[in-house]
């Protein structure tokens, strides 16, 4: 690759007829994740990211492709350094890009367009946009087994992983995994292995199910073997940094620690400004498990500092999350709030419902002594409005948690100023909430409670504890269980 960029680089003279192979060459560099290459390709037409390419003299085919060319590195580049303003131009460069290929009817080529323009919204937290962009892509290409069907399959996939609609991106994947298993291309299929890990890890965690993670681990390592042989650096730095959390959510911490360093220095390596500080708000979560607060709010004020000069606002509103977090354990609950607040009205400007109400709920969770009611209150409504659609169980169930703190925050209050009502019993209170929610676990698993405690983020034992003693009402709607697999990553 690098000998054909030299021969074309020093041909004495640059013409439109050649416009199309350096795009080639450019589009094969950019999925090596080698953007500066790839940037250096493009240069005797394209100044670079935020500029606008030259197209006078081209043909529309040729116009198209150097547009969309320079519009995908645009998204990726800004990603990469956080240059402000970078996902507005890359989407009117792929928009504009798409509408001649349109009028050229090359369908392939416009879905190609729009996969890449569903990214940027990705990335600027508009799931919604980035959902029916990619939907527009499906339809047009009427499930042919195309690399453009699997780029919007996968990224389908993410998106609901973005508004942690954990269970349908799994079904996604699930659904076509054999379709992925036929491609030829190795760095489709990390990104497909890496993004159906990813969602493993999270419901293996939320729902407590050491299969989903024993698989996960598999994923990852399917991931970071076809990365390696696509030659993929920056994606292998992302594995690590995945693998990290998941050792992080099982309580090997010297594991996640070495495996988010090794993901930063991948970053730090590759150039990859906004990978190193999804590292740093990675390792300030490790940190955070551990207990070690100071180490927390340092790594995730480097990540915020790095985020806040691009316009990735979904990931910059969770590394907010994280550092009020850290605040908060510090008791520099001031600061704290302001970072939460902060977090959620980026996470709502950005059409982010579900990273806005997760800063809602760590606002409760870590900040409940310091808040008036009303405060309570009114992060519970919002937490509860913008997480209505999110199918996350442990989200769930931390809205629970924060449900019964807002309540016992509103007796204790309504009890200094008599206004309790004389047969209220928050005890009753809360048995009546937690019935109600095994009641709908249960019908959902069709009675099973394994599954029911996968939902609820309990153990098999504990529910069945907390039937036995304090929901007999509700064991008529049991169904036996199944024995449970041992665990490769536990036990090994």
């Amino acid at each position: 690759m690098e000998l054909q960029t030299s021969v074309l680089r020093n041909a004495t003279e640059f013409s439109v007829d050649n416009i199309i192979p350096l795009c080639e060459l450019a589009k094969a560099f950019e999925e090596a994740g080698e953007f500066e290459s790839a940037m250096e390709t493009l240069q005797p037409f394209w100044k670079g990211v935020l500029h606008r390419p030259e197209t006078t003299g081209l043909t529309d085919h040729a116009k198209a492709e150097l547009l969309l060319r320079t519009g995908t590195l645009t998204g990726w580049v800004g990603s990469a350094k956080q240059v402000a303003g970078a996902q507005e131009v890359a989407k009117d460069l792929i928009s504009e890009s798409s509408a001649l290929f349109e009028s050229l009817g090359m369908v392939e080529k416009v879905a190609e367009g729009r996969v890449d323009l569903a990214i940027c919204y990705w990335r600027e937290g508009a799931l919604d946009e980035a959902r029916v962009t990619l939907r527009l892509v499906l339809d047009s290409l009427r499930d042919t087994q195309s690399e453009q069907t699997l780029r919007a399959l996968l990224n389908s996939a993410i998106v609901e992983r973005g508004a942690t609609r954990d269970r349908e991106a799994l079904r996604i994947y699930r659904e076509v995994a054999p379709r992925f298993d036929l491609s030829t291309n190795h760095a489709l299929r990390g990104k497909f292995h890496n993004a159906h890990a990813t969602v493993l890890k999270h419901l293996g965690v939320a729902e407590n199910q050491e299969q989903y993670i024993d698989d996960a681990l598999v994923e990852f390592t399917a991931a970071s073997f076809h990365f390696e042989q696509a030659g993929h650096h920056r994606f292998q730095a992302t594995v690590e940094n995945n693998v990290g959390l998941l050792f992080a959510s099982i309580g090997r911490f010297p594991e996640a620690r070495e495996h988010v360093n090794s993901a930063r220095q991948l970053f730090v390596r590759v150039g990859d400004h906004g990978g190193v500080a999804y590292a740093d708000d990675t390792l300030a979560q490790v940190f955070l498990h551990e207990g070690r607060s100071e180490d927390a709010e340092r790594a995730a004020r480097r990540a915020v500092q790095a985020l806040k000069r691009g316009g990735e606002q979904r990931i910059l509103a969770e590394a907010l999350t994280t550092h009020g977090k850290a605040l908060a354990r510090l008791k520099q609950t001031p600061v704290a709030r302001a970072a939460l607040d902060q977090a959620l009205e980026i996470a709502q400007n950005a059409g982010t419902p579900d990273c806005g109400g997760i800063a809602a709920i760590t606002a409760i969770e870590e900040l409940n002594t310091y808040l008036s009611t009303d405060a309570l209150q009114d992060y519970y409504r919002t937490a509860e409005s913008l997480l209505s659609n999110s199918q996350n169980v442990s989200i769930k169930n931390r809205l629970g948690e924060c449900a019964r703190r807002v309540l016992s925050a509103s007796l204790a209050e309504a009890t200094t100023s008599d206004a309790t009502p004389a047969n209220f019993s928050l005890d009753a209170e809360v048995l009546r909430y937690e019935g109600s929610l095994i009641r709908k676990a249960l019908e959902e698993s069709g009675g099973s409670v394994t599954r029911a405690a996968r939902r609820l983020g309990v153990t098999h034992q504990g529910l069945a504890f907390i039937l036995n003693g304090r929901h007999s009402d509700l064991l008529s709607i049991r169904t036996p269980v199944k024995k449970r697999r041992r665990s490769i990553i536990r036990h090994h």
